[in-house]
């Protein structure tokens, strides 16, 4: 998403770690500055305003204008690096984008709504796919697409095939890659499994002394009929 700030770059005369310090405690970051069929050229930014265009809502899909020996450009930071430790912004990459050239980006996707299998079957809405990657013209980059998922029941989903795009957008994602769908909460379907279990346990248990009392009054009625022969 192209946006209206001019971020003014500096050339860099050396390179190296020392060069890199130095920038750093004077309140700069190292940064390549390269693309549009341009030579690359070794350059420094201030973080603070690299930052505020990284946490923006657009972050890294943000096209804005760096200024360099009077010359203006538009860009967009496709890399950065942070301190593993202080997660302090050490040094960006930014490419020169051309506005007649369509670009391959990924855009969030952001869901809407309440899903009527987690209000009513007591389901679990799921984000499988947070993201989607198209193609399309600088300009015609979004901040995020929205998908609705009320009508979502227990079983059902929304593919990135289903996300509306429009103007020069072309999807390159999967269209079949699952982006949220409502599944059942584990454990519920097998709540009434015990008591079933129980009944067949016990029919035996009554069924078997019964058979046993059964063959041994059999038993003594034989020993009776067998004494009463023998008299």
């Amino acid at each position: 998403m192209r946006k209206d700030i001019t971020v003014t770059a500096e050339l860099r005369a050396t390179r190296g770690k020392n060069e890199a310090r130095r920038l750093r405690q004077g309140g700069r970051i190292p940064a390549v500055l390269y693309g549009a069929y341009q030579p690359p050229f070794a350059v420094s930014v201030d973080p603070q305003q690299m930052e505020r265009i990284l946490h923006s809502t657009s972050g890294h899909n943000t096209i804005f204008n760096v200024r360099l020996d009077g010359e203006t450009a538009p860009v967009m930071i496709v890399d950065a690096q942070y301190h593993p430790l202080r997660d302090q912004l050490l040094h960006v990459d930014l490419k020169r984008i051309d506005l007649n050239e369509r670009l391959r980006v990924s855009i969030p996707v952001l869901t809407q709504g309440d899903a009527k299998g987690v209000k009513q079957q007591g389901g679990l809405l799921e984000l499988v796919t947070r993201e989607v990657e198209v193609e399309c013209l600088p300009d015609e980059i979004p901040e995020h697409f929205t998908v609705n998922v009320i009508e979502l029941m227990i079983g059902q989903n929304i593919r990135a095939g289903d996300v509306a795009l429009t103007g020069s957008m072309k999807l390159l994602s999967s269209p079949e890659s699952v982006i949220a769908h409502v599944i059942a909460l584990r454990g519920e379907a097998p709540a009434a499994a015990p008591a079933a279990e129980a009944a067949p346990a016990e029919a035996p248990a009554t069924a078997e002394p019964e058979v046993i009392k059964k063959g041994k009054k059999e038993e003594e009625a034989g020993e009776g009929e067998a004494k009463g022969k023998k008299k």
